[in-house]
């Protein structure tokens, strides 16, 4: 099934979630998130892994837990995974974006995981995995869940900021991003006191197209990470993939769930869900 138009005139937006095509029904005014009074802005250097200010003043601290892998993919090998993903049906999600999951279905309030319906990866994922694996750093990261989001300015799509479950998944988000450059906006609402700085710090981490990017420590338990509308210029495809926590992996209290939805999700056998 080929997927709809950038310009499909459905809206998946709840509560403070908005799209351009909701605020064309709505209007804005009850859906605009509050900004905070004070923002400092950082931008990530990946070769000295620092956080620099563009500011006078020159400020730069640590900024641990960022991986940049430029030119994981090819521009055939993107080609191919873009066609494959578009003959698949995509979803409507909030803020403007479409999606494919490929995972089990979970209530993280409720922490119930249900395995029916999930297939696996799928197969056009299993030799990026293997490339993944070649990293050092990620040569023991063996996926559960595999997320396709679609990104396009058209419909204004977005993410806010957030952090990712903990409980099911793992140290390690890896994504690889596709069709354009974007930019990662990383936030820290209650600042950085040890630097003097309140308010809401953001660090931009941008990723070229084509590259994969891995947030783990820091990045990934502290610091939310989120897309602005104003960074989606073109469409933008990624594909995000997530491991097990400690919980599902041996000696854990659910590591027999964890082995099971593994055989699963490495069978590279998966359709969306």
């Amino acid at each position: 099934m080929i997927a709809p138009d950038s310009s499909d005139p459905r809206c998946a937006c709840k509560g403070v979630r908005r799209c351009l095509v909701c605020e064309q029904v709505k209007g804005t005014s009850h859906l605009e998130p509050s900004e905070p009074e004070v923002v400092h802005h950082f931008l990530y250097n990946p070769e000295t892994r620092l956080a620099v200010s563009d500011d006078a003043e020159a400020l730069s601290f640590p900024f641990p837990g960022v991986f940049l892998w430029e030119n994981f993919i090819s521009e055939a090998e993107e080609k191919a995974l873009i066609s494959s993903m578009d003959q698949d049906v995509w979803n409507l999600s909030q803020s403007g974006r479409r999606k494919q999951d490929f995972g089990p279905k979970v209530n993280f309030k409720k922490k119930k995981v249900r395995v029916a319906g999930f297939s696996g990866l799928p197969a056009l994922s299993q030799e990026l995995v293997l490339r993944m694996q070649q990293e050092p750093s990620l040569s023991c990261f063996q996926p559960v869940e595999q997320c396709n989001l679609d990104y396009h300015p058209q419909r204004g799509s977005a993410i806010d900021p957030h952090l990712d479950d903990s409980w099911l998944w793992g140290e390690r988000l890896v994504t690889i991003n596709m069709l354009s450059d974007t930019t990662l906006t990383m936030s820290l609402e209650q600042g950085l006191p040890e630097l003097g700085l309140g308010g809401d710090v953001q660090v931009a981490l941008h990723l070229p197209r084509r590259s994969l990017v891995v947030l783990y420590d820091e990045a990934r338990h502290r610091w939310k990470h989120g897309i602005h509308r104003e960074h989606v210029h073109e469409r933008r495809v990624c594909s995000t993939y997530r491991e097990l926590s400690a919980e599902f992996l041996p000696g854990g209290q659910q590591a027999e769930l964890g082995a099971q939805l593994l055989d699963m999700a490495l069978s590279f056998q998966g359709t969306p869900i």
